[in-house]
C-alpha cells in the first residue's frame, strides 16, 4: 500500500466517502496507508482507523517529527525523521513505579503497532541522556523480554545503543552505589561506563569495577537486544568530541544531531568529564546529552536534566560559541526545575519550550519562576497584535482524568449477583495499592467505596511538534472534540 502524508495543518478525518461526520482530526506529516482512491476523498489507514481523506488535503512529503511524551517525572521523546528513521530518547520510570502504570514504552508499542499496523518494534537509535531512573526506566521495559505481554508488537529491535558516560557502580568501600572514583583534584570522574565489550564485562559477577542495581539491570537488557539484522545492538559513549551521531550527520539536507555535551576533558590520555559536585545527583544530571537537532532551517535543543553548574560549566567552556545553543524549540531542563541558569535560558533563546513534568510527583514541577523565564529569555515574535512567541508547553497539562463516583456496586455471585447500591456504598470498604512516581512500593490505603473516585479515562499528554526544516507546527490534542490545538512558527536559522 503507497504511504501518503496530510499536507495541511489539520485535516478532517471521515466515517465515509461522502458526508460530514467525523473520525477525528488528522494533523500535518500524519502517515496514510492508501487503501482506495475516490474522485474527491481517498480511503486510507491512519492513527489506527480506517476512514477518508480529502484528496486536497494528501501530498508526499514527510516531516521531522518529535513526540514529546507525558511520562509523569522523567523524560521520553520519540522522533521520527523525514526518511523514516527512529530514535527513542528515555522513557520514564519503569512501568511498576509509574502510578498510571504507563510510559513511553507504550506509546512507542502504539505508534508502531497499531499507527503503522508493523508487527516489530525497530529503533534505528535509542539513547538513555543519563543514568537516572525517571529517564532510562521506560527504555528497560521495552528492552526486557519477560514483559512482552505488555506489547501488542511482537518483537523490539534497536540498531544502536548511545549513553552520557556516567555510571552508577558497586562501590568496592561499602557495596552501595556511587559513580566512581574522581581525579585527585575532585575536579572529574574518572571510571566511565564504555563500549559493548566493556558493559559486558562489567555486568559479570567478580566484574572489577561492576556496575550497579537498576541501571546495570537496564544495560543487561541493552546487552540482550538485538538489531534489525538480528546482530548484537551496538553500545557507545557520546560526548562532544563525537560532534554528530553517528549516522546523523546531516548529509544530502537530512537530519543532523550534533552533540554538544557531555563535554568530554583529558587525564593521563584517559577521557574524564566533569564533576560539578559532591551530590551524586549534580553528576549524573550534570553530564546529561546535550543534542541539537537540525533540519533545513530549524533547530531543536534536548537538554536532559542539565542544572546550574554544568550550565554555567557549557557557557565557559562553548565561551566565543554560546550560539552553539540557540534554537527554535527547546526541551525544558529538569523537567521546569529552578535548579537553572537563567543565563543559559537566555543562550537558548527558544522560540517555543516544552517541559516534561509530571502531574502525580513530589517534585513540583515545573516551577513558577522557570515557567516565566522560559517566557522572559524567549524569542518574542509578535504578529497583528497576537503573541507568536515565545510559547511554553508542558505535558503535564496536555494530560487529564474522567473521575467519576460509583453509583452502585454488583458483586458476580453463581447463585445470584449481589447489588451493593448507592446508599449501602458507605459500608464497602476497599484495599487499594498507591503507586508514587518513582516508588516501588506501593502504599496500602484503605477507603470508604462513597468517597472513592473512579478513573473512567486517561488522557495521556503529547506534545507534538513537527517541521519541514522552515514550518514548525505545534500541537497538542483538544480531547473534547480530538481536534488538534495547533500553534505555527517560521524557523530562524
Amino acid at each position: 500500500m503507497p504511504t501518503k502524508y496530510i499536507s495541511t495543518d489539520t485535516a478532517p478525518f471521515y466515517s465515509a466517502e461522502t458526508g460530514t461526520k467525523k473520525l477525528s482530526d488528522l494533523l500535518w506529516g500524519d502517515g496514510l496507508r492508501v487503501l482506495e482512491v475516490g474522485a474527491a476523498r481517498t480511503k486510507v489507514r491512519a492513527r489506527n482507523k480506517t476512514g477518508w481523506v480529502s484528496n486536497s488535503a494528501i501530498g508526499d512529503e514527510s516531516l521531522l517529527e518529535i513526540y514529546f511524551i507525558d511520562v509523569g517525572q522523567g523524560d521520553g521523546i520519540l522522533i521520527r525523521t523525514p526518511d523514516g528513521r527512529h530514535i527513542m530518547i528515555d522513557g520514564g520510570y519503569k512501568r511498576a513505579s509509574q502510578p498510571s502504570g504507563k510510559n513511553a514504552a507504550d506509546f512507542v508499542d502504539w505508534k508502531f503497532a497499531k499507527d503503522y499496523g508493523l508487527p516489530r518494534i525497530h529503533l534505528d537509535v535509542m539513547m538513555a541522556s543519563h543514568n537516572d531512573a525517571d529517564h532510562y526506566g521506560g527504555l528497560a521495559d521495552l528492552l526486557d523480554v519477560s514483559q512482552n505481554a505488555e506489547l501488542d508488537a511482537q518483537d523490539v529491535r534497536v540498531d544502536r545503543f548511545y549513553h552520557a558516560g556516567v555510571g552508577w557502580w558497586v562501590d568496592p568501600a561499602d557495596g552501595k552505589r556511587w559513580l566512581g572514583p574522581a581525579s585527585p583534584d575532585g575536579k572529574f570522574l574518572t571510571q566511565l561506563v564504555g563500549n559493548r565489550q566493556q558493559v559486558v564485562s562489567a555486568l559479570q559477577p567478580n566484574a572489577q569495577p561492576k556496575l550497579q542495581g537498576e541501571w546495570a539491570g537496564f544495560l543487561r537488557n541493552v546487552t540482550q537486544t538485538k538489531t534489525s539484522t538480528g546482530s548484537a545492538t551496538p553500545i557507545k559513549r557520546l560526548s562532544h568530541r563525537d560532534q554528530f551521531v553517528p549516522g546523523f550527520d546531516g548529509a544530502n539536507g537530512g537530519v543532523a544531531l550534533r552533540i554538544l555535551a557531555p563535554v568530554e576533558k583529558r587525564l593521563a590520555n584517559k577521557p574524564v568529564l566533569h564533576r560539578f559536585a559532591s551530590a551524586p545527583s549534580q553528576n549524573t544530571n550534570g553530564n546529561s546529552l546535550l543534542l541539537r537537532m537540525d533540519y533545513g532551517r530549524t533547530r531543536i535543543l534536548l537538554t536532559g536534566d542539565l542544572n546550574t553548574l554544568s550550565q554555567r560549566q557549557l557557557l565557559e567552556d562553548y565561551t566565543g560559541s554560546r550560539m552553539e545553543f540557540l534554537c527554535d524549540v527547546a526541551k525544558a531542563c529538569h523537567h521546569g526545575s529552578d535548579d537553572i541558569s537563567y543565563e543559559f535560558l537566555a543562550a537558548m533563546h527558544p522560540a517555543v519550550t516544552v517541559i516534561s513534568s509530571g502531574d502525580a510527583e513530589g517534585h513540583d514541577h515545573p516551577r513558577p519562576s522557570i515557567v516565566a523565564a522560559s517566557a522572559t529569555t524567549g524569542y518574542l515574535d509578535i504578529a497583528n497584535d497576537k503573541l507568536v512567541s515565545p510559547l511554553v508547553y508542558s505535558t503535564e497539562l496536555a494530560r487529564s482524568t474522567n473521575l467519576g463516583k460509583p453509583s452502585k456496586v454488583t458483586v458476580a455471585d453463581p447463585a445470584g449477583n449481589v447489588v451493593v447500591p448507592q446508599d449501602q456504598l458507605s459500608k464497602v470498604t476497599i484495599e487499594a495499592k498507591v503507586t508514587k512516581a518513582g516508588d516501588l512500593n506501593p502504599t496500602t490505603v484503605n477507603r470508604r467505596l462513597n468517597r472513592t473516585y473512579i478513573v473512567a479515562g486517561l488522557i495521556y499528554g503529547l506534545v507534538n511538534v513537527r517541521t519541514d526544516g522552515n514550518k514548525i507546527l505545534c500541537a497538542t490534542m483538544n480531547e473534547k472534540n480530538n481536534s488538534w490545538h495547533i500553534k505555527k512558527l517560521t524557523s530562524r536559522f
